[in-house]
């Protein structure tokens, strides 16, 4: 019976840590669609002042040659460098082997789980509870992350960004309440070294492999959905709470991170003729770059 009870259990905790991640699609990836959507425009908008401002200049003007960063203004070219510096020769973002499947889940964990459920939720909760309460929530979330950072700090030999985790936890956990203050940051200026399996597994060579996108879960490759499990293994409230309060936890992060990103979500959707390559493109030329740092 206390076997059972135990497999039982570790089955409904294996769940939770899965059901946790999910909140990456509505996240992480709009989030970098977002930020390559913001730098487009940036740029168009850069490059139409840059059109007005050289039709209005005197002749004399016009037959100097212009330097590349006065052609194309300094965000494009900050935007066009930050990409060349996350791909490299053998990149292809583009290569996309199951991509009929991908573009499936993809629409499932869209127009099924967040516009019925995950949207509705967060709608609500934004409604109760004020934005600084749910950024309150959500440093709290983050400072729990602290072990899957100080690790994967160390395995890439990042000694200094580990130290600085350790201290930024110590700081938070202490004088802001739990983590609820990002103390650290906003008064002692220590920023958060961010670090994660599927960025080591990158460091030491490992390939991509396939972009995949799962129900629930979050779109990655097959190294980096690896390394989420292996993250959210790492997670100490896992191993001191039972099962159902770890799901009713991960669900409260789910519906917080929702909440506080509603209109940048809509922002990008509504701005994105083909959300699901950029999203996909976006998500590879991050990580590449996160593996080059």
């Amino acid at each position: 019976m206390k076997t059972a009870h135990r497999y039982r259990a570790l089955m409904m905790m294996f769940f939770s840590l899965s059901v946790g991640i999910s909140s990456s699609l509505l996240y992480a990836s709009y989030a970098n669609a977002s930020e390559e959507s913001n730098a487009a425009e940036e740029s168009e908008a850069v490059l139409s002042t840059s059109d007005e401002a050289a039709n209005d200049a005197p002749a004399v003007l016009s037959e100097q040659p212009l330097e590349p960063e006065q052609a194309l203004g300094s965000v494009q070219v900050d935007y066009a460098a930050e990409m060349a510096e996350a791909s490299t020769s053998g990149d292809d973002f583009e290569s996309d082997p199951w991509e009929s499947f991908n573009e499936k889940m993809f629409w499932f964990n869209r127009e099924v789980l967040d516009r019925y459920i995950l949207k509705p939720a967060a709608t609500a909760w934004d409604f109760v509870l004020p934005d600084a309460v749910q950024r309150g929530i959500h440093n709290v979330f983050d400072n729990l992350k602290v072990v899957q950072r100080v690790v994967n700090n160390t395995l890439q030999l990042k000694f200094a960004g580990a130290a600085t985790e350790v201290a930024r936890f110590t700081i938070n956990s202490t004088v802001g309440f739990v983590g609820f203050f990002d103390i650290a940051k906003e008064g002692f200026g220590i920023e958060e070294h961010d670090a994660d399996m599927g960025q080591t597994f990158g460091k030491w060579g490992m390939g991509p492999g396939p972009y995949l996108v799962l129900p629930f879960l979050p779109p990655a490759t097959v190294r980096d959905g690896i390394g989420y499990a292996l993250d959210a293994a790492m997670t100490p409230l896992y191993y001191f709470i039972p099962w159902y309060a770890s799901i009713g936890a991960n669900a409260t992060e789910i519906v917080n991170e929702r909440s506080l990103n509603l209109d940048r979500f809509e922002r990008v959707a509504e701005s994105t003729i083909d959300l699901y390559s950029a999203v996909r493109n976006a998500y590879l030329q991050r990580r590449a770059a996160a593996i080059k740092q």
